[in-house]
């Protein structure tokens, strides 16, 4: 697995609960939204190395934190770090980014209030549509106590056994887990972005649309090292990196000639 992350500066955008559900139901982003600056974009898998397992997801926190520092050496700037569920991210999220706001992606809570959806209505009903929306908005309205408590009584009045109560229960416990990371009123009044969107498309123009064609067969050597070569094009930096190596083949093949 690559572990996909991006660090992008980007103005603040105050919104409000109607407004998230609007752009959502439209499927179209707002023509106001502000457009994200100097984005730069990772990938690392997890590797062995000279007999020592290096680990994908804390090498990624590693560039990512220090890619933050940089653009915020005089700490005025707030970060936000977003991310999924994955408990190992968050626990490398405090170590190397304990300063910045943790926010749980919203299209990842989405998909499980689906889930918990098809528990009570069909799949592509307006009453599931229905159920969604409602609980999207107590989300976004800060409810989440609500939220889960309604949950936990559906349950149980609905008397839900089997795969939908497997399915309910772990929604609920999905959402237990990350709560304090689900803050979206305060969120949206800070102007703050509540979905990773920009690493999400990464993970498809960067990672799948190279990696993932018909027939491709990778090693983790030849794969990080496509992956690493990724990198250097996308974050502008293919000119510096030919200028070096063609500099770096010279003084190995000719020396103090090169030079």
């Amino acid at each position: 697995m690559a572990y996909v992350g991006a660090v992008y500066t980007i103005d603040r955008f105050v919104r409000t609960a109607d407004d998230v559900i609007d752009e959502l139901q439209r499927r179209r982003r707002a023509s106001d939204r502000p457009k994200p600056c100097h984005k730069r974009v990772w990938a690392e898998m997890t590797q062995v190395l000279e007999g020592e397992t290096i680990n994908g997801k804390e090498l990624l926190f590693t560039v990512l934190a220090n890619e933050a520092g940089e653009r915020d050496q005089g700490g005025q700037k707030p970060t936000v770090c977003l991310l999924d569920g994955e408990k190992a991210l968050w626990e490398w999220y405090r170590e190397y980014l304990p300063e910045a706001v943790g926010i749980l992606d919203l299209f990842h809570v989405l998909e499980r209030l689906w889930l918990a959806a098809y528990c009570f209505h069909a799949e592509g009903s307006k009453a599931a549509a229905g159920f969604v929306e409602k609980r999207l908005r107590m989300l976004l309205e800060g409810k989440v106590g609500a939220l889960i408590g309604g949950l936990r009584q559906m349950r149980t009045k609905h008397g839900l056994t089997g795969n939908k109560a497997k399915t309910l229960t772990s929604v609920i416990g999905y959402l237990e887990n990350n709560r304090e990371h689900m803050r979206y009123d305060a969120y949206l009044a800070a102007g703050y972005p509540i979905g990773s969107g920009v690493a999400e498309g990464a993970c498809r123009h960067y990672v799948k649309d190279r990696m993932e064609r018909s027939g491709m067969r990778w090693t983790l050597e030849g794969a990080q090292a496509m992956l690493h070569l990724r990198t250097t094009y996308l974050n502008g930096d293919w000119d510096e990196f030919i200028e070096h190596r063609i500099q770096a083949e010279q003084n190995a093949l000719y020396g103090e000639m090169a030079a």
